[in-house]
Order: C-alpha cells, then sequence, then structure tokens
C-alpha cells in the first residue's frame, strides 16, 4: 500500500506546480511527491519546498518510500532520533526519576560540550541518554551498580532501543562502543567519547560534592587534571564557579 500523503489518486489541484531555482531564479516544474528536483538552466538541485515530508523524518522506511532524502532533511532524521532516544530511556527506567536526571543532565552539558568541540551530537546525545541503561540489570544480576558492571550490561539494551528506533548501523555500533567503556577512558579516544566522559563527570562530580564539598583549589586541581577536552574544563569551571 502507497502512503495517502504521497498517492496521486489522492491529489487536488496544485499537485504540480512551479517553483524558482535559488541559484538563478529559472522556473523548475514540481510534482507533489518530488523530493528534489534540478534546475534545467543552471543545474542546481534543491529540495522541495511545499513538500510535507512528516513521517518521513523519522520513518524507518522513508527513503524505501520517497527515494533518496535530500541532505536537509537526514540531518533533521539524526536530530530528531536523540530526541526519541531520550523517551525510551524515560520509558526504560519508569518511576526511576533519579537516573532519569541524571541523564538530562549529562545530556545537557554534551550538547554544550559537544557543540564547542565540533562533536556528532546525534551520537553524543544518544551516548548521554543511554549511558547509564544497564544500570538496573547491574542491580538486577550483579547486586551492584560498580561501573564494570554497568559497562557490560549496557550495549545489549541501548542496542536494542536504538535498532527499534531505526538509526543506522554505524552510529548504533559507535554509540554501544561509548556505553561499554564510558567509565574508562583509552589511551586514543574520539571526540565524541571524550564529550560523553567529561559531561558524565561533571554530574558525578555535581553530586558528589553535595555530600562532601572540595576546597576551590583542590576542585581546580581536579578539573585541570580528570577532564579530557578544553571545553568540559572550561563548562566545568562554570558550573562549579571557577
Amino acid at each position: 500500500m502507497k502512503c495517502p500523503g504521497q498517492d496521486s489518486r489522492y491529489w487536488k489541484p496544485g499537485a504540480i506546480f512551479n517553483e524558482k531555482c535559488p541559484k538563478c531564479g529559472n522556473s523548475v516544474e514540481f510534482f507533489k511527491d518530488d523530493t528534489a528536483r534540478k534546475c534545467g538552466q543552471c543545474g542546481h538541485r534543491f529540495i522541495n519546498p511545499k513538500m510535507d515530508f512528516g513521517c518521513a523524518s523519522y520513518c524507518e522506511f522513508a527513503e524505501q518510500c520517497m527515494g533518496t532524502l535530500p541532505p536537509e532533511l537526514l540531518a533533521e532524521k539524526e536530530d530528531l532520533l536523540k530526541d526519541r532516544v531520550a523517551i525510551e530511556m524515560k520509558r526504560y527506567f519508569k518511576t526511576d526519576f533519579k537516573r532519569i536526571g541524571h541523564a538530562t543532565k549529562v545530556a545537557r552539558h554534551a550538547e554544550r560540550i559537544g557543540k564547542m568541540e565540533a562533536g556528532n551530537l546525534a551520537v553524543i546525545l544518544c551516548a548521554a541518554y543511554l549511558h547509564d541503561i544497564g544500570i538496573h540489570a547491574a542491580e538486577r544480576k550483579h547486586d551492584s551498580t560498580a561501573a564494570k558492571h554497568q559497562e557490560q550490561e549496557g550495549p545489549p539494551i541501548a542496542r536494542e532501543i536504538l535498532e527499534k528506533l531505526g538509526a543506522k548501523e554505524a552510529l548504533i555500533d559507535e554509540v554501544c562502543d561509548i556505553v561499554g567503556h564510558h567509565h574508562h577512558p583509552r589511551e586514543e579516544e574520539s571526540v565524541n567519547f571524550k564529550v560523553l566522559y567529561d559531561a558524565d563527570l561533571i554530574v558525578n562530580l555535581e553530586e558528589k560534592l553535595k555530600e562532601k564539598p572540595k576546597q576551590g583549589e583542590e576542585l581546580e586541581d581536579l578539573i585541570a587534571k580528570a577532564f579530557l577536552t578544553d571545553s568540559g574544563k572550561k563548562v566545568a569551571g562554570n558550573v562549579f564557579g571557577i
């Protein structure tokens, strides 16, 4: 069955129209279901300005349904993915508001640091929302929330969530790799890992400092040594008033 919104049997007057090429101003004919067309005069290819992509921005079958998606829509797809991952994280943790709150704070710091470090925000934010997703399984199987058990149990759960949402395999692999060692940096790490590590460290420090405050110099020294990115150090300094 073809999507009714794209089926020509349901089209109304105006389904075929002309748009000016943004490069040369030449008139280009569009059909309602064209995702993009090439200008016959200058060769510039541009997106259909009247097309309602709707479900195509998140549907895993969008490319089969509508053909090759334009770069603008692919970017939107990744942007929507992290929002849907946040929802799945909350569904998974249910009433565990402590873990939901922690993941949300980490994501907020990760987005800020990630922009400063020019990281891949789709990977970074998915990893931020899912980095502790194995904690319930760790408690259940190992009677412990130790980092090694979280890292062991987290990747399969993260993969199941991301596959359900139709994420690309490369993104899934990278997010699961980060989740699987997010407390233990390797000798060589990607910028995406470093951003997540620093964001998680900020939130963990916030939680620890409520119980056991540190003096200014001691905290400043910790930030200088423990963080992996300059942006992480800067954000931590702002958070802790240094």
